[in-house]
């Protein structure tokens, strides 16, 4: 396989260069990103479908990664049981060296084959599960050797690359390949692929929870109550569905019922 991303960058001297010169050109690569997601959309919906059929069916998610893509499923994950309302443990990252570990970026350990698969046991993974591998060459030995046992296992598997004709894409049952090209500085997969991964976890878990009726027309209606700044949007959105002109009256059901949903079933 041709490994784009490790590709010489296009732009030359960098060190030469003013620093409007280089947000220009850093802002003209990035641009590009948005584009390889929408050639790759079809893929992105098959993968979706499926995220969205084992979890109805109580199934969990798993991302499953190293490096900047790993470390950006975790940030994706520990939004979810706020924003949707969805129990821990529904969706999860299983990063090389371990999510306690996030900000020591253990690099070495994406090279460990069978680490992925290891963890993935000690999570009690089963055929009712889905696992995303998550690596920008499309190579990775902790997420390729974990896609594999998973095969043997039958449980269902996707991935998200940026090459092309990739041995993680060939064992993922949904593979998702954006290819945005070689990066700003060469082999700096942090910047396009990394916005990229960005933008398909936000896609993937936001339409994933509206599609499981997490969401309703466009409102976060089963949002934890966990500061002062979220409750008061709540309770102006229950206010907004419901009616109620009392802000004292309208915060005092919701925090009765917990969240805007349960509370404007009640009212009705």
């Amino acid at each position: 396989m041709i490994k784009i991303t490790e590709q010489a960058s296009i732009h030359r001297s960098l060190e030469t260069k003013t620093i409007e010169e280089i947000t220009l050109l850093i802002n003209q690569e990035d641009a590009t990103v948005a584009y390889a997601i929408k050639n790759a959309l079809t893929q992105i919906n098959a993968l979706i479908s499926n995220i969205v059929e084992h979890l109805k069916n109580g199934g969990r998610l798993f991302y499953l990664g190293a490096g900047s893509g790993g470390r950006l499923s975790v940030l994706d994950v520990i939004e979810l049981p706020t924003t949707f309302g969805i129990e821990k443990g529904i969706v999860n990252t299983i990063l090389a060296g371990g999510v306690e570990h996030l900000v020591e970026a253990r690099e070495e350990m994406e090279d460990n084959y069978m680490e992925g698969w290891d963890r993935l046991q000690a999570e009690k993974v089963s055929s009712k599960d889905i696992v995303i591998g998550i690596s920008a060459s499309g190579t990775t030995p902790f997420v390729l050797g974990a896609l594999e046992v998973c095969r043997e296992y039958k449980i269902t598997t996707g991935c998200i690359v940026s090459n092309p004709n990739s041995p993680i894409a060939a064992v993922a049952n949904f593979p998702v390949e954006v290819i945005t090209g070689p990066e700003f500085i060469t082999g700096s997969t942090r910047m396009k692929c990394g916005t990229a991964q960005k933008m398909l976890f936000d896609m993937i878990s936001t339409t994933t929870m509206i599609q499981l009726g997490r969401v309703e027309d466009n409102q976060m209606v089963n949002v934890l109550l966990i500061n002062d700044k979220i409750t008061d949007r709540a309770v102006k959105m229950l206010m907004n569905k419901t009616g109620l002109t009392d802000y004292n009256e309208a915060k005092k059901i919701l925090l009765e019922h917990g969240s805007v949903k349960l509370a404007a079933d009640y009212l009705r």
